[in-house]
């Protein structure tokens, strides 16, 4: 099996205007085929949400970026 195809999400500027970014996380999550993940660009770890995906069945890899920021990984498995 290959490895997951992602496509990047960063939702720190729905962040910075105030907007809750779960609905348009859960979108996305929702919509992954088979062989896809979501990248997740964020100011911070975003524990409940790692555990929630976990819940239902994905793996997540994490990176402490340069700037500051989170990148995490998520796919099914």
């Amino acid at each position: 099996m290959s490895a997951p195809k992602f496509k990047t999400f960063d939702v720190r500027p729905l962040l910075a205007s105030g907007v809750e970014p779960l609905p348009e996380i859960r979108k996305r999550v929702d919509a992954l085929e088979a062989g896809h993940g979501l990248t997740l660009i964020a100011p911070f770890m975003p524990a409940p949400l790692i555990e929630l995906l976990k819940s239902e069945g994905f793996e997540s890899t994490m990176e402490h970026r340069h700037d500051g920021s989170w990148s995490i990984n998520f796919w099914r498995a």
